[in-house]
């Protein structure tokens, strides 16, 4: 899995378990009707707890310049100085929402599901942070690297 590019997100939360955050790749769309996300959290994650605590979340994608923040999220940091190294808002659920990010999905925990030394989250959509700007963060190989994020205007069909 380590050669698969994957992009990379924080996921936070605040709530009865209180205030964390971990960076993760295993995040993807699981339904466009309803919104809904799926995130992936070790069992052994610092933020496990204060995860399975709470009832929301947030998924904040983050841009090529936030590869500092996302080592903090990903390391042993502690999660008062994981969450001083930037700037926060909420939205809907009260989730952190990273000011910057290339997006944020606000959302609220539907179901859980234990798979091997993971738990699989069904996170329905409930908000929308302010699209960031920049070229997007991905990992691979160990590492992270910067992804040119461009339009590209669909080819016309052939008459």
């Amino acid at each position: 899995m380590a050669r698969v590019a994957s992009a990379v997100h924080l996921v936070t939360t605040d709530g009865p378990g209180g205030r964390a955050g971990f960076t993760a790749s295993a995040v993807c769309s699981v339904s466009d009707g309803p919104p809904t996300l799926l995130v992936c959290i070790n069992r052994t994650s610092s933020a496990y707890a204060a995860m399975s605590a709470s009832d929301v979340l947030c998924v904040n994608t983050l841009a090529a310049d936030q590869s500092d923040i996302a080592a903090a999220f990903g390391g042993r940091t502690p999660m008062e100085t994981r969450f001083a190294a930037a700037s926060w808002t909420r939205i809907v659920t009260g989730a952190p929402v990273l000011e910057g990010a290339l997006t944020a999905f606000d959302c609220r925990i539907v179901g859980r599901h234990p798979v091997g030394t993971h738990d699989v989250l069904y996170c329905a959509v409930v908000g929308l942070a302010a699209p960031g700007d920049g070229q997007g963060l991905v990992y691979a190989e160990r590492g992270y690297h910067a992804v040119p994020l461009t339009h590209v205007a669909p080819r016309e069909a052939a008459a």
